[in-house]
């Protein structure tokens, strides 16, 4: 049995296959480095990321799958569910062992596997487009914390700098403890030193601006309104409005 270790990055994993086909040795599994080495394991690789020999497989595959499909393979990567990057290196081994494309058998259970988790994380974008809410902040910067079941964060990027171009702002994941930062031409990847200013997914009250509440208020003020209490259907809106969203809705504080 053989065991690849690499660096759990997408491109350590182009690189992980690129040395399956170099030494032509396939790896039953796939650790991060420091891992414990498994009972039965008969060899072991340790992968070193190499960005020419990954973009060199990513080139390959590029020529054998449509766009779509690759860009299916990196919502799948982004998903960081156990064992995705094992199920990528399947699916990537067979496509290039296979003449004609793979991308629609469906009777292959990793295509089909591939196809769904992808999916679920293109959703988790459209959720999180949805259903972020920005806090102001004293210096005009606007704060949404977010907390996505996958590492759907960057799919949604665009959309905030284009519907939102004319304001600062930051979006930061409290799960994955990074974020966006835009300035009002560009958006940068940030880290926050402490999560302590989005405590419990609210900016703290010292850093709010001092309109930041009353706005909160009369939003809350305008849902209440419009909601008709005979009509209520908690069924129906946890099903378009995931309960694990409402911690960070200002309408449901």
């Amino acid at each position: 049995m053989t065991v690849f270790f690499y660096d759990r990055t997408f491109d350590g994993l182009l690189t992980a296959i690129f040395d399956a086909y170099s030494r032509k040795s396939f790896p039953v599994s796939l650790l991060k480095m420091g891992e414990a080495t498994p009972l039965f394991a008969e060899e072991r690789h340790t992968v070193v990321t190499d960005a020419d020999a990954a973009e060199r497989v990513w080139t390959a595959l590029k020529r054998k799958l449509s766009r779509e499909i690759c860009n299916m393979l990196q919502l799948v990567w982004m998903s960081e569910t156990e064992k995705s990057d094992v199920l990528l290196f399947r699916y990537i081994c067979k496509t290039f062992d296979n003449a004609s494309s793979i991308a629609l058998n469906f009777g292959d259970p990793d295509v089909l596997e591939a196809k769904n988790l992808a999916r679920k994380v293109a959703h988790e974008a459209l959720y999180l487009k949805q259903f972020v809410r920005f806090q102001k902040a004293a210096d005009d910067i606007f704060f949404a914390p977010v907390r996505p079941l996958y590492n759907a964060l960057p799919l949604t990027i665009h959309h905030f700098s284009d519907r939102f171009s004319d304001q600062q702002w930051v979006i930061y994941d409290l799960k994955r403890k990074y974020g966006y930062y835009y300035d009002l031409h560009h958006t940068q990847e940030i880290t926050l030193n402490s999560n302590d200013l989005l405590l419990n997914g609210k900016l703290d009250e010292s850093l709010m601006a001092s309109d930041e509440k009353l706005f909160q208020g009369l939003w809350k003020n305008y849902c209440k309104s419009l909601t008709i209490k005979e009509r209520l259907n908690l069924r129906l809106q946890r099903q378009h409005m995931p309960v694990r969203f409402w911690q960070d809705l200002t309408e449901k504080q």
